[in-house]
């Protein structure tokens, strides 16, 4: 049996439009308005997207309900798998203790709050966002810098403000690799022109946080910095995004934008240490720890690196991929028919090429490393999976009414909508993005909500859709800093509790122009300088990701750069202890 999509159900497209959007006004106002908890959101969201496939569209139920199956099954795989090995790494640093000398390693670099600002809210915020994800940027980097004597309002803004380009490519890519999944576009392509809009933002960002906190004249004085720090990250972002793989530009950029930074700081040196007027005393202690110390905290994440984009080498993932399991979706599979053809639902369990495998095994060798136990290291994920347990039913449930969505007609008919906009719509593309993300407080999310609509609109637009499409991950990291979820941990890691209204006028305004910029860039790119948009190149069955024969060369080099430097953190972290010990003698 097969059935044809159907697009404009009701015969006026302005009310198929309306009802179709019916599922994700719900969202909205589920999270926004009554605060419902994101994984029930989801499931009613869920719920009302079949309601209307089925009674609206005429989408036979058993294919409905097989289409919310086959999207909850990439929610859990690639998707959920990432997210939940991701963050048993990182819960095992903490587990260990490992993750202390990590935060001391950077705090104690330099005591000059502008340059703190750089290195832990720009620069080591973006590690954990690349690394991890979900809330941790914020909630650590905030409470460090506040623990170091920044006013808290300060603290958690300029945390929420650094979190920005980084937001893009998420913990290892899943935006990106989100995206693919529910637009058919190669992720590597989506994340090459990701990387080609966000990278503008990566250079701009570090002086405006300074700006905010010392204004022109506090940037110029430590204008070196600014530029070193922020060039760097842009050019490791646009770098990784372009020729490694979409899960390496949020690590890579940040340890990049690090390491430029602290080598920057041992031949030269602001004239004045800048601190704010009356600021609380510092209540974080930073203690020294010895180079190999260092090394071995920061050894998971090197671990990490080198394993990614191995993984993401085009002959290793070939290999790898022999042992994949295919399931066809036999009620669905050449059932639906959509532009005219009949559309193939096989479902890829590439289990051994998947970026979560190579997370795991990283995790594995980093246990042995740092010497846990088989049962801390079992303990730990159980906890992992247990945190992360509504975290991934809002996942699945998203992903779930996204293909829905999609599979049925009700994107293609939100679609066909905007395409009133016309030529404006390139520039509206990161709005959508934006609003995606300060409603849901995901990337993620935002993109398993829009980015078909996205690709479907700049189709019937005559603009290549890889440009919206990345769109909306680029314009969704501005509304990351205004998302009521990131505003509650800003406020929560800064002692700012009952004050989350005073940190979104902080923000909000920042949020906007960042937006904006984003536009501004879409609209160029679309018009003025289309040769910045990659062709568009269809996802492979087997890959959410794949990088150019060079990569792992590359990346094995910066990442024998990074490890060669962390021996000058430690070295420059003793002698600024040692610095401050005689102060306090004196």
């Amino acid at each position: 049996m097969t059935w044809t999509q159907a697009i404009n159900p009701l015969g006026n497209l302005g009310l198929s439009a309306l009802v179709d959007a019916l599922p994700i006004i719900f969202l909205f106002c589920a999270l926004a308005i009554w605060r419902m908890k994101g994984h029930i959101a989801g499931l009613i969201t869920l719920a009302l997207a079949l309601v209307l496939a089925i009674g609206v569209h005429g989408m036979p139920g058993n294919m409905a309900f097989l289409t919310a199956l086959y999207g909850v099954m990439t929610g859990l795989f690639p998707i959920g798998w990432i997210v939940v090995t991701a963050v048993f790494l990182y819960n095992l640093t903490v587990k260990t203790g490992q993750f202390e000398i990590i935060k001391d390693s950077i705090a104690s670099i330099t005591e000059d709050r502008r340059l703190q600002a750089l290195l832990i809210a720009f620069s080591f915020g973006a590690f954990l966002e690349g690394a991890a994800g979900f809330g941790a940027p914020v909630a650590i980097t905030a409470a460090m810098l506040a623990g170091l004597g920044f006013n808290p309002l300060y603290a958690a803004g300029i945390c929420l403000i650094a979190n920005t380009a980084p937001v893009a490519f998420g913990g290892l890519g899943i935006p990106i690799i989100t995206a693919g999944a529910v637009t058919g576009i190669d992720a590597m392509t989506i994340s090459q022109m990701v990387g080609r809009q966000v990278s503008f933002l990566s250079v701009f960002v570090p002086f405006w946080l300074v700006f905010i906190m010392a204004g022109w004249k506090g940037a110029v004085e430590v204008l070196p910095a600014i530029l070193v720090s922020g060039i760097s990250c842009a050019l490791a972002q646009w770098f990784s995004s372009n020729y490694m793989t979409p899960m390496l530009p949020g690590i890579l950029s940040s340890l990049v934008s690090i390491i430029a930074l602290v080598f920057l700081l041992r031949v030269w040196k602001p004239k004045k240490i800048w601190r704010f007027a009356g600021e609380s005393q510092a209540t974080l202690k930073v203690r020294r720890h010895s180079a190999g110390a260092v090394l071995k905290a920061w050894s998971p994440f090197i671990v990490l690196t080198v394993l990614i984009s191995d993984w993401g080498l085009k002959p290793v993932k070939a290999v790898l991929d022999t042992v994949s399991i295919k399931i066809v979706f036999s009620g669905l599979d050449q059932a639906i028919i959509a532009g005219g053809k009949p559309m193939s639902v096989v479902y890829n369990f590439n289990w051994l090429s998947a970026g979560g495998t190579a997370i795991l095994i990283a995790a594995i060798i980093s246990a042995i490393i740092m010497r846990i136990s088989p049962g801390q290291f079992l303990e730990v994920f159980g906890k992992t999976l247990k945190d992360l347990r509504f975290a991934l039913l809002t996942i699945v449930s998203v992903l779930g009414f996204a293909f829905v969505a999609n599979w049925s007609g009700m994107t293609p008919t939100l679609g066909k909508a905007f395409t009133v906009t016309g030529t404006f719509f390139p520039f509206m593309a990161p709005i959508l993005g934006w609003l995606g993300v300060v409603i849901t407080g995901s990337d993620t999310s935002s993109n398993a909500l829009f980015c078909k609509m996205q690709q479907i609109t700049a189709e019937q637009i005559g603009v290549n859709p890889v440009l919206t499409v990345a769109a909306n991950s680029s314009g969704g990291v501005a509304g990351k800093m205004i998302s009521p979820q990131t505003i509650a941990v800003g406020a929560a890691s800064t002692g700012l509790v009952g004050k989350e209204g005073d940190l979104f006028r902080f923000t909000l305004g920042h949020s906007i122009f960042f937006t904006l910029i984003i536009s501004v860039v879409t609209s160029l790119q679309a018009y003025v300088f289309p040769w910045m948009v990659p062709a568009l190149t269809k996802a492979t069955p087997a890959a959410a990701a794949s990088a150019d024969s060079g990569g792992g060369t590359t990346i094995l080099l910066l990442t024998a750069a990074f490890i060669l430097v962390l021996g000058l953190i430690a070295s420059r972290q003793r002698s600024s202890l040692d610095a401050l010990n005689g102060r306090r003698s004196a």
